[in-house]
């Protein structure tokens, strides 16, 4: 076995490939996060495997891509599954998880450890866990929504109800510092530093929350047409989200402000676990991986939320430090969460291949960025049956397919790269749309996933209907302790629950 790097992994909720200012956006300041790029390999290609919290995690954990597993919605994941943090602590790892990892087994409660030796828990909601504790430790019991007031204010900006020195961002990150500081030195670590922001609500403390101000934004990207561009989630999710009943141009420019500053907030926090790995010479042998589960709409072709495959919700940041590895390089190689996996492995001296005979999708982004691999494609599936959305991205091109629209979508990434055009019509392009169908049909079946097949094509399933009123499938997400019970003052605050429309 070769010698067994440190690893650590980096991971945020919701961050959009482009507002990474090394990403070419000149607005942003993301210092920490451009260093890291300078340092490493950018892949500037990745996708996740499928654009909604719970789903990606799993793939990212498990190895198995969302058209191979039952979880490819924000469902209970299935049991019984190993993650690589299991076969790392068989391997003589310590492993440790700090903040959102959004561990849903059915039964099981947030704190599930799967293959992690101890976790600092902070999930989303306010429900009692570690951050929770630390909060009413601190005074801040009166705090509900510790990561911003959610249902109809999900995306309403707001600034954090929490100092900065207690902000989930620091929390994570001081709890980070606090493994690697008490950690047994003789042997290898694994760490999971993972942040829930930028998540919505778009929260930050102050001064953070004033870094971006809405006259200096610009307007979310609606190119001619757009609506052409949009599927049945978008509609659904903009209606839950409370995003569907009009447009206030300042709001919009408002929300995107707000985002930006939980961005570089997050990035201040990463730029402070990485110079105390800088300061305690733990760079020398220590892997650096930072990525994120799926995009955000941000008002882009004039919706919110995640769960498509159009680039502001799929396309995601994947930087890689490895202290063996020249830096400052780039790959355009299409990659995936999947990758994950066989990566960290293969850098504390395991193979994949030989610990297990399943046929995992991943492979190593080393040989990826080497060009070893003979990688063409990556694949994503979000939902299933009626509502199932499914995608092929090679490098230049992405082929879509909406069951709940019987819609195609497809994109050049040469010709158009801010997807403002739909090529699936264009007879110039029915060749390649054809060669992508098919290798999208061909691998998703050798993986035993035939559901949305019908022989060679796609199965017309029924077509999902929303109901015309825009005040239905609302979002309730508050904690209960947050709900009004004041004698003399009582109200019904329930929200219409969103309902399965499949």
């Amino acid at each position: 076995m070769s010698k067994q790097k440190n690893v650590i992994l980096i991971f945020s909720d919701q961050f959009r490939f482009d507002t990474i200012a090394a990403h070419k956006n000149d607005l942003i300041k993301t210092p920490a996060l451009d260093s890291l790029i300078e340092m490493g390999t950018d892949f500037t290609n990745a996708y996740t495997p499928s654009p909604v919290c719970i789903a990606a995690r799993f793939s990212l954990h498990s190895g198995l891509a969302p058209y191979e597993n039952p979880c490819n919605d924000n469902l209970p994941m299935p049991k019984g599954k190993k993650s690589f943090m299991e076969i790392l602590s068989e391997n003589g790892y310590i492993t440790h998880g700090v903040g959102k990892m959004h561990f849903h087994f059915q039964g099981q409660s947030s704190s599930t450890l799967w293959g992690f030796d101890a976790r600092d828990t902070g999930e989303e909601g306010g429900e009692m866990d570690d951050f929770r504790k630390y909060l009413d430790d601190n005074g801040y019991d009166y705090v509900k929504d510790p990561q911003g007031v959610r249902s109809d204010m999900y995306y309403i900006p707001q600034p954090s109800q929490l100092p900065a020195r207690l902000h989930n961002n620091t929390w994570v990150t001081e709890k980070s510092i606090e493994f690697l500081e008490k950690r047994d030195a003789q042997k290898p670590f694994f760490l999971m530093t993972s942040f829930i922001k930028p998540h919505p609500p778009f929260e930050s403390p102050v001064p953070w929350n004033k870094l971006y101000r809405c006259h200096q934004m610009g307007d979310p990207y609606k190119p001619e047409g757009f609506e052409e561009l949009l599927v049945y989630i978008n509609e659904f999710q903009n209606r839950y989200k409370y995003r569907s009943q009009g447009t206030d141009r300042n709001l919009a420019r408002q929300i995107r402000a707000a985002y930006y500053s939980a961005i570089s907030f997050l990035d201040y926090n990463i730029g402070l676990l990485l110079n105390y790995l800088k300061e305690n010479d733990l760079y020398k042998d220590t892997v650096i991986i930072f990525t994120a589960d799926h995009g955000e709409m941000l008002g882009d072709y004039g919706s919110y939320g995640k769960r498509c495959f159009l680039n502001p919700s799929s396309h995601i940041p994947l930087i890689m430090f490895d202290p063996e590895r020249q830096g400052g390089k780039s790959c355009n190689t299409p990659v995936t969460l999947t990758d994950i996996m066989p990566t960290v492995l293969e850098e504390a001296g395991i193979k994949l291949k030989e610990y297990s005979d399943f046929d995992y999708v991943g492979e190593s982004l080393n040989a990826i960025a080497d060009g070893k691999t003979g990688r063409q494609a990556v694949y994503g599936q979000f939902s299933s049956a009626s509502t199932g959305l499914y995608m092929i991205k090679t490098e230049q091109y992405k082929y879509i397919y909406s069951a709940a629209d019987r819609k195609e979508l497809l994109f050049d990434a040469k010709a158009d790269p801010c997807e403002s055009v739909n090529f699936a019509n264009n007879k110039a392009y029915s060749n390649i749309k054809a060669d992508l169908k098919k290798k999208l049909i061909i691998e998703f079946k050798a993986r035993d996933n035939f559901e949305p097949f019908d022989g060679d094509d796609f199965r017309l399933f029924t077509q999902p209907i929303l109901d015309p009123n825009h005040d239905l499938y609302l979002l309730g997400q508050d904690p209960p302790s947050s709900l009004p019970n004041i004698k003399g003052y009582e109200r019904d605050c329930e929200i219409n629950p969103v309902k399965d429309v499949r």
